[in-house]
């Protein structure tokens, strides 16, 4: 905690807004405060439901003289945004969606797990280029020109998978080419994607949607976080990220507003999803799934995977009723167990929520002729008898009745089916995933066999024995070496987010080991080039230069051709204590021997820093010369994306001679 700012409760902004029940809310300054709520608390007294419930109908009523009828959602090209109820967001580098012994994605692999611990997935973002841009000149569209992504995105849409780009605002201080507009409907047509995520941005600006219209009619634009009542006519989804709920779960203000209008709860760092399922599951929306944020592990646990595996079948297949449907909301309240309605053609759908530590039991009060059916119950059916159902603790149900005549919704023995082998699950552990350091390939190529008084043979000594070091850093989202920084956490604020912090490391070298006083020129590396084609030579490669634009795998090449390797960042930042150790100039990062992975994420420790530095943005990637003691996670892309002007490389040797 600090400043008075306590990361693991919501701030003020973002608990939920109490609706007023004895004044006017159709107009005037109180419904004003509602147009800017995230969540409308529920009312403490359940006698005071009734009254609530009237009270959000006259704001709606007023809003929408105010903010006008949200007409793009009667365009059918617009309408696949209010099925999407399940996005997951993917580094694109993610070991399950990029095979890096293969080097090609793997979409398919990626959908299948999805399926199988999810329930599917109705869209995928693909996140290109946070957290590395900035390295270098690169911008963002840069990150998105990448070989085989077209295929990988034309694979998501043939499996019925919307695409969503990423769009990042604050990227101003890379490279410029044409205005963001024209860049990202490029983009857009190109990769065909359905979607665009505004990262950083509640909402886009009129030219932006004009050219994003132009390119993908029916584009959906998902704001991140609140998006004000004026815009949900142009946005057909939103986030609803780090959105407090009431104690008793209360209504989504912009689905409230419009219903056709998708929102996905989120909670990025959490280990615990029950809340934000609970809220989206009582409200008829969606949820995002992200379990590697930025390249720090946060997986989801049994329970609350199992939780969207039992919301997402019933959500497809009753879509029409979240959307069309007659919506009370709280029409159930008892204990632990809260309930909305949704009824549409003489049937009547019953979302129930437990907040609950214990399983509970409910039945409803409907009184009457009909056939009923517990949708979540073993060997469910229609009956003419009001069944029980079975809440589980921190779980969903959901009951359907159907008034005498009326029609058997369509799929309703489909989803029974799926819904029979989705039983709940109460683990709610943490499935931790530690990343271990890899062990580089053995070369099986030639071995140089030049001259002994190669400049790369020019060495310093770090003595075997135990090293004590000081390492720094720069907190990121991505985290350092082990788990999620902000585990539990609400919006993680400066000085939690982007201040230095340090760690000491306990390092024991077996045998001395003899590290390059300077970088491989680029006249080292045309040489390897040319005995073993590993790359493009340098047009005129120098012998004063840095050899740049290395990828990590070349770089581990060359260093095994000269009979070394490189160095890890622990022998790097022991050598770099010696006078004797130098950096050629143009100043670059250094790759290390210091590759990790959790199996989901890839990560290289650079070291040294860059004469480069992407100004404009704390989202860059560090750039400037950097003490040795400082370590960089660098998330490792693929393809060719993680070679660089901004890095280079050095040898070592193990042994003293």
């Amino acid at each position: 905690m600090s400043g008075g700012f306590d990361p693991l409760q919501p701030r003020e902004l973002d608990r939920p807004t109490v609706v007023p029940l004895d004044v006017d809310l159709a107009s005037g300054p109180a419904a004003e405060v509602l147009d800017d709520a995230k969540i409308f608390a529920a009312p403490l007294d359940t006698a005071d439901l009734p009254r609530w419930r009237t009270q959000l109908a006259a704001w709606r009523e007023g809003a929408r003289r105010r903010h006008g009828e949200p007409s793009r959602y009667d365009d059918p090209a617009s309408s696949w945004a209010s099925r999407c109820f399940t996005v997951a967001q993917v580094w694109l580098w993610d070991e399950l969606f990029f095979d890096f012994d293969a080097q090609r994605f793997t979409p398919a692999r990626f959908l299948a797990d999805a399926r199988e611990r999810f329930g599917g997935l109705d869209g995928v973002v693909l996140w290109h280029a946070y957290p590395v841009i900035g390295v270098d000149d690169r911008n963002q569209w840069d990150f998105y020109r990448v070989p085989g992504l077209e295929r990988a995105a034309a694979e998501l849409r043939a499996a019925g998978v919307a695409v969503f780009l990423d769009y990042n605002p604050w990227d101003t201080g890379t490279r410029r080419g044409a205005d963001d507009a024209t860049e990202l409907a490029a983009t857009v047509r190109r990769l065909g994607a359905d979607g665009v995520f505004l990262d950083t941005l509640k909402k886009a600006e009129p030219q932006l949607i004009a050219a994003l219209d132009d390119a993908r009619p029916g584009i959906g634009l998902e704001g991140e976080s609140k998006l004000a009542t004026a815009r949900i006519a142009d946005h057909t989804l939103s986030w609803a990220q780090w959105f407090a709920d009431s104690e008793v779960p209360g209504v989504l203000r912009a689905h409230w507003f419009e219903r056709r209008h998708m929102q996905h709860h989120i909670r990025r760092w959490h280990r615990d999803h029950s809340g934000e399922l609970r809220s989206a599951w009582l409200n008829g929306v969606g949820v995002m799934v992200w379990e590697v944020v930025f390249g720090a592990w946060v997986g989801w646990n049994d329970r609350d995977a199992a939780t969207l595996r039992r919301m997402l079948p019933v959500q497809r297949t009753m879509h029409r009723w979240l959307v069309e449907g007659d919506w009370t909301p709280l029409a159930v309240v008892e204990g632990t167990v809260t309930g909305s309605e949704f009824a549409l053609d003489g049937v009547t759908l019953t979302v129930l929520a437990n907040s609950g530590d214990t399983d509970a039991v409910h039945r409803s009060a409907v009184r009457g002729p009909g056939r009923w059916v517990a949708l979540h119950e073993p060997d469910a059916r229609l009956s003419s008898d009001r069944p029980l159902v079975t809440v589980p603790a921190r779980g969903i149900a959901a009951l359907l009745r159907l008034d005498e005549g009326a029609t058997v919704p369509a799929g309703l023995d489909d989803l029974l089916a799926e819904l029979a082998v989705q039983p709940h699950r109460p683990d709610a552990s943490f499935p931790h995933r530690r990343a271990r350091r890899l062990t580089a390939r053995v070369w099986a190529g030639p071995v140089w066999a030049g001259p002994v008084d190669d400049a790369s043979r020019s060495t310093v000594i770090v003595p075997a024995g135990e090293h004590v070091l000081t390492v720094r850093f720069r907190a990121r989202e991505t985290g350092m070496y082990e788990g999620g920084p902000y585990v539990d956490e609400w919006k993680p604020l400066p000085p939690r987010l982007h201040d230095q912090r340090t760690l000491e490391r306990v390092v024991d070298l077996a045998v001395p080991v003899r590290v390059a006083t300077t970088e491989v020129t680029e006249a080292d590396f045309a040489r390897f080039v040319t005995a073993v084609g590993a790359s493009a030579a340098s047009a005129a490669p120098s012998p004063d230069r840095p050899a740049t634009g290395v990828t990590f795998a070349e770089a581990r090449a060359y260093a095994a051709w000269v009979g070394g390797r490189l160095p890890s960042e622990d022998e790097w930042q022991l050598a770099a204590a010696q006078p004797s150790f130098s950096r050629l100039a143009p100043e670059v990062w250094n790759w290390t021997e210091s590759e990790h992975s959790d199996g989901r994420t890839r990560f290289v420790m650079l070291k040294g820093g860059s004469a480069h530095r992407s100004e404009g943005s704390d989202w860059y990637f560090d750039g400037g010369l950097q003490h040795p003691d400082v370590s960089a996670k660098y998330l490792l892309p693929g393809l060719g994306v993680d070679a660089s002007p901004s890095i280079g490389f050095r040898v070592c040797w193990d042994g003293a001679a």
